[in-house]
């Protein structure tokens, strides 16, 4: 891709995070990319065109991979927290309003599978660490989809919240949040 592509993607994706894909015009993203409408069109079909390939860039998306997830001690406390933190350090308050501005019903069908990969990567990788967790014999069988979506909801629900209201709504701060969480959590799995 050339400089001049790629500076029209990034315009493009920072104002449909910052002002969402329907509010934001090709005329904005021209100038912000400080190029002509002309030249968007000769490098783009069209404003969706533009922000589909962005989406489908690495560095327009939050890296939330199983990968992350690697780094497991075997330890239910220490494991979860892991877990919380690496999801919350990189869905960053950018990357949810992207993420926001990328559900517009004009994107939604193109950009659907691309969002879901992140809570993917999240739910499966947790859930087959608690599995792991239950065949080595340190937590007892329970419903590991389930468990692993309340930890993903409330590990997404502070991000999101986070990203929408700052300090405004709460001033818990990330890890106060991510040890009362995993100590309640641990605490229902009866360890």
């Amino acid at each position: 891709m050339d400089e001049t592509s790629q500076k029209i993607i990034d315009a493009a994706m920072s104002l449909v995070r910052d002002k969402g894909y329907v509010a934001t015009t090709t005329k904005e993203i021209a100038k912000a990319a400080g190029v002509n409408e002309c030249t968007l069109f000769r490098k783009f079909e069209s404003k969706k065109d533009i922000v589909l390939q962005g989406a489908n860039q690495a560095g327009w998306r939050a890296n939330v991979v199983p990968e992350i997830f690697k780094n497991v001690v075997w330890e239910l406390e220490t494991d979860v927290e892991m877990f919380m933190r690496a999801y919350i350090d990189r869905m960053t308050p950018d990357f949810v309003n992207l993420s926001i501005g990328l559900r517009a019903p004009q994107l939604y069908e193109e950009t659907k599978q691309l969002i879901m990969k992140v809570p993917q990567a999240f739910l499966e990788s947790f859930t087959n660490y608690l599995q792991q967790m239950c065949r080595k014999g340190k937590i007892p069988e329970k419903d590991f989809q389930a468990l692993a979506m309340t930890v993903f909801s409330a590990t997404f629900g502070y991000t999101f919240l986070n990203a929408s209201f700052g300090k405004e709504l709460t001033d818990v701060e990330k890890e106060a949040y991510i040890k009362e969480s995993v100590q309640m959590f641990v605490k229902g799995l009866g360890q």
